[in-house]
């Protein structure tokens, strides 16, 4: 559950409450019974530079040592369709 830290606008007093994001906002100061305000902060957690994400860590030259990928699944697809074929004509109408 996050943290929420919370202003008094009355007397300044400042806390922190953990709260569910469901749970509504504090509305009176417990020091003073003022008005409060929530605050917001920076965030926690940055993420910066490379290999974040999957595509980030593969180099360009994936695709110079042999086949492309292209010609991967084509003869894919043509192993798949040779073993179809030789299926009986029977299995095929089922």
């Amino acid at each position: 559950m996050p943290t929420y830290q919370y202003a008094c606008t009355v007397c300044d007093h400042r806390f922190e409450q953990v709260q569910a994001f469901t749970d509504p906002s504090l509305t009176v100061c417990p020091e003073c019974s003022g008005k409060l305000r929530k605050l917001y902060g920076s965030v926690g957690v940055v993420f910066k530079g490379s290999g974040f994400y999957r595509t980030d860590s593969r180099s360009n030259s994936t695709n110079t040592g042999g086949s492309s990928t292209s010609e991967k699944s084509a003869a894919k697809s043509e192993s798949s369709s040779s073993s179809s074929s030789s299926s009986t004509p029977a299995a095929k109408a089922s």
